[in-house]
């Protein structure tokens, strides 16, 4: 059986490679996976990371024009705010999965839930994707490549071991050694009932 972390791994390196079809941030999300599957979700989410990834590459030219920027900027807001949405909908499918399971006595938390762990395998997978481009480039000086192929072997550790990680953490909480707890982020500069420059001038008009 393939272990879950593959699996999400698997689809997010679908996703990335889907997204480069285009190489567009305005390119339409066409989720080859069956509606309201795991594997959906996963899609879903990784492609708001590509699609952020690919903004925050736009913006940090040092030429853009202004009013430009701000729409960029505006716009990776907007994807935080999914992208939150979406780790929160995966803690929720797998609230669903492990819902019948009674925790041991002595069973402990993590210091992040699955969708957190989840989300940071995808930020890993865009890395890898993007290192993997830039050990090609042919107009790169030797040693961009040597600094990147460093930097490479770097990434596939942390990979490995948050892979590792997260097959570990599913285990223990079907075995009932650890408590599937979830956290959500509170985000409070969205609502404008939370954020003062907001709903100060909510009161002003």
């Amino acid at each position: 059986m393939e272990q879950i972390s593959q699996q999400v791994y698997n689809v997010f390196v679908t996703s990335i490679k889907d997204y480069h079809i285009y190489d567009d941030v305005n390119a339409a999300l066409h989720n080859p996976y069956e509606e309201e599957s795991s594997n959906a979700l996963f899609y879903i989410k990784n492609w708001i990371d590509t699609v952020q990834w690919h903004l925050e590459d736009i913006i940090r030219d040092p030429h853009i024009n202004s009013n430009y920027a701000l729409s960029i900027k505006r716009r990776i807001d907007t994807l935080n705010q999914k992208r939150t949405d979406t780790v929160e909908q995966i803690d929720d499918y797998f609230q669903r999965v492990h819902r019948d399971i009674v925790p041991e006595k002595d069973a402990r938390h993590s210091t992040e839930s699955l969708g957190w762990a989840i989300d940071r395998l995808s930020i890993l997978a865009l890395k890898e994707f993007h290192w993997e481009i830039e050990l090609n480039r042919k107009d790169a000086p030797e040693s961009h490549i040597d600094n990147c192929l460093r930097r490479k072997k770097v990434l596939i550790g942390q990979k490995e071991d948050l892979m590792t990680s997260i097959n570990w953490l599913i285990e223990d909480i079907r075995s009932g050694k650890k408590i599937n707890k979830v956290y959500r982020q509170l985000k409070m500069y969205n609502d404008p009932s939370l954020n003062p420059v907001l709903y100060r001038k909510e009161a002003q008009n």
